[in-house]
């Protein structure tokens, strides 16, 4: 059966890549400046230089499309490498562990990797597809 909202799936995907880039660079920008809220004290400086940019970047491009493919890989691997290290070490469940944010981080990139950039992108203008997506 064909889904009511079948006929907007191009622009549902294109939201769901700006959406989940947007909210993933303010992790990293709270990791690096602070902003919009303070890291707590303590935080490990490898989570600070090494996930901070990733996360920033890496939400820029998610976000702008731009490089998509590659930019949602690496941040679907920093969220599987944050997961397993940082909650999976507490327990297994998500649910138990706190770890849900980085599950569902790491499972919409990778399928943002798998489907690229879409409509709306970055990528799409530069390879003159932006005319036919619309």
């Amino acid at each position: 059966m064909k889904s009511f909202m079948s006929n907007y799936n191009s622009q549902c995907y294109a939201l769901l890549r700006i959406v989940a880039g947007f909210l993933f660079l303010w992790h990293g920008a709270q990791k690096l400046f602070d902003f919009p809220s303070g890291m707590p004290p303590g935080v490990p400086a490898f989570i600070t230089y090494v996930a901070g940019p990733i996360e920033l970047l890496g939400g820029i491009l998610v976000m702008i499309g731009l490089l998509t493919p590659w930019a949602a890989f690496l941040s679907s691997g920093l969220m599987a490498f944050a997961y397993w290290m940082g909650h999976g070490t507490k327990a297994l469940l998500p649910l138990q562990n706190q770890g849900e944010l980085a599950v569902l981080y790491c499972f919409v990139f990778l399928f943002i990797a798998a489907h690229g950039s879409g409509i709306w992108s970055v990528d799409s203008v530069i390879n003159g597809n932006h005319r036919k997506n619309a």
